[in-house]
């Protein structure tokens, strides 16, 4: 087909080009915020960590309704606070703009998920802890 349209068709015209050289920051700006981490190895081990938390989210729940403990109460606790604290931690990145802004709200964000960690530890020691919690509620 290029040979029966010929070649000038094909291009692109030159008043087009400028402008879509103007607007690639723009395009290229809705791609993956940058994350803080130093290279892209770090960026792809904390990657696979937040996966690995998922996927252990979707072992201990069943566990925690099977065999309930200590061992399980404790393990929900961490894993519920690390899945919160990086779910929470892309809003931020998303959503908080501005270099102030974005470092108070990462500061609140570790104080509200080391509260939530000490807190579910507390209620696992002091109380009946997350999984006898939950099956209470689910007896009412």
């Amino acid at each position: 087909p290029a040979a029966l349209l010929g070649t000038a068709l094909l291009r692109r015209p030159a008043a087009l080009g400028a402008a879509a050289a103007r607007c690639a920051p723009a395009r290229d700006s809705h791609g993956p915020p940058p994350q803080g981490h130093g290279s892209s190895k770090a960026a792809s081990l904390h990657w696979t960590g937040e996966r690995a938390v998922s996927v252990l989210l979707l072992g201990l729940l069943p566990a925690a309704y099977l065999c309930p403990g200590p061992a399980v109460d404790y393990s929900l606790a961490a894993a519920l606070t690390l899945h919160g604290h990086w779910g929470l931690g892309q809003v931020i990145t998303d959503y908080v703009h501005g270099d102030v802004p974005n470092k108070v709200a990462n500061v609140g964000l570790y104080i509200l998920s080391g509260l939530t960690f000490a807190g579910l530890c507390r209620f696992n020691y002091q109380d009946v802890g997350i999984c006898k919690a939950v099956a209470m509620l689910w007896s009412l």
